[in-house]
């Protein structure tokens, strides 16, 4: 086994170059654990954990600490317990949402991914929700991956014809697979997209199987698999953890634990992708700057009118774009504070130093 096992390339050996001159090695994220880290280095796994110096160096955000799939720069401390990460490759892609908690910043999900398998469950549960579909759609268009959608369980739905043509209208240009992990049948349909060593992502929630369909594609039990609750439907987090695992057929898949909130990092400007049709629409209205809220000449407004366009649709749509506003001057209020305390602190220093110096 080495590197290209795990997806290195060439032109991730040309970004390292500048750290191999510093004596570091390449190694990939391969699991994160309630903050613990492990890498795959050129012949061995370990545990890792970012060094001093690249904690001073990097900014306080999550997005800057190593993610699953990351590729960075190690120093192995062969004495030491755990290897020292001194940097992180830029990304190729990073899937990020905003943090459960109330602070605004991102959480990165997984990074370097090629595609991500967007899984929902046709058993009758909470696992099937087309605005949740077009959540993680935004999500992962805003991160740069290609995405699947994946309706598991499906050997327990009376009636998988009409699940796919919902979620179809959901994600029009998006693929739409069905499938049952637990029975077999639909799986090999998803192993074209991570052929070729590429790596895949699952993202969903609790319940919908996911660690059953990492199972199905490994050709073995790996993952643990729990049940879905009667009394409300509701999975229980059997995977805690963000974990990279080759597959017997070359390429590489990354497990997630439940998402119990879907909130897309910075996907303003991904929407359009994901509902086209108000965005053909609103190329049409008569003024640039319509709000599609009774603007004379307005496109979308028409559309509704006469049941072209989607209300549903329309109002998702509407109720993304304003939390994404709402992030944004989130950000951009935060970043001004930020910069306000960090000139306060040079100033207290300077004033500290002519001090001493006057004394």
């Amino acid at each position: 086994m080495n590197l290209r096992d795990w997806g290195w390339d060439d032109d991730w050996a040309a970004a390292f170059a500048p750290h191999a001159a510093d004596g570091l090695q390449p190694a990939r994220v391969i699991r994160q654990d309630r903050g613990a880290c492990e890498i795959q280095m050129e012949t061995v796994a370990r545990s890792a954990e970012p060094t001093g110096r690249f904690r001073y160096a990097v900014d306080a955000g999550e997005t800057d600490v190593p993610a699953v799939g990351d590729w960075t720069a190690v120093d192995p401390r062969p004495t030491c317990d755990r290897a020292g990460i001194a940097a992180v490759l830029p990304r190729r892609t990073c899937l990020a949402r905003q943090d459960a908690g109330r602070a605004t910043r991102a959480q990165v999900l997984a990074a370097n991914v090629d595609v991500a398998f967007l899984v929902g469950a046709l058993d009758a549960g909470r696992g099937f929700s087309l605005a949740r579909l077009e959540r993680a759609l935004a999500l992962v268009r805003a991160g740069g991956a290609e995405a699947v959608a994946v309706l598991n369980k499906a050997d327990l739905c009376d009636d998988v014809a009409a699940r796919l043509r919902e979620a179809q209208s959901a994600v029009p240009d998006v693929p739409v697979a069905a499938v049952s992990a637990i029975e077999g049948w639909g799986v090999d349909d998803l192993r074209p997209w991570l052929a070729g060593g590429r790596t895949g992502v699952l993202l969903g929630p609790s319940g919908v199987g996911k660690s059953a369909l990492v199972n199905a594609l490994l050709g073995e039990a790996r993952q643990d698999v729990g049940a879905v609750r009667e009394s409300d439907a509701r999975g229980r987090h059997t995977t805690t953890r963000r974990e990279l695992f080759r597959l017997p057929s070359g390429g590489l898949l990354i497990d997630t634990a439940g998402l119990r909130e879907f909130q897309p990092w910075d996907a303003a400007g991904d929407l359009d992708s994901v509902f086209p049709e108000v965005a053909e629409l609103a190329a049409q209205c008569r003024f640039r700057d319509c709000r599609h809220e009774g603007e004379p000449g307005c496109a979308v407004q028409a559309a509704l009118g006469d049941g072209r366009l989607d209300f549903r649709r329309f109002e998702h749509y509407l109720r993304l774009m304003r939390e994404q506003t709402y992030q944004a001057q989130k950000r951009d209020l935060g970043a001004q504070l930020a910069e306000k305390t960090r000139w306060k602190q040079i100033a207290k220093l300077q004033k500290e130093f002519l001090k001493g110096r006057e004394k």
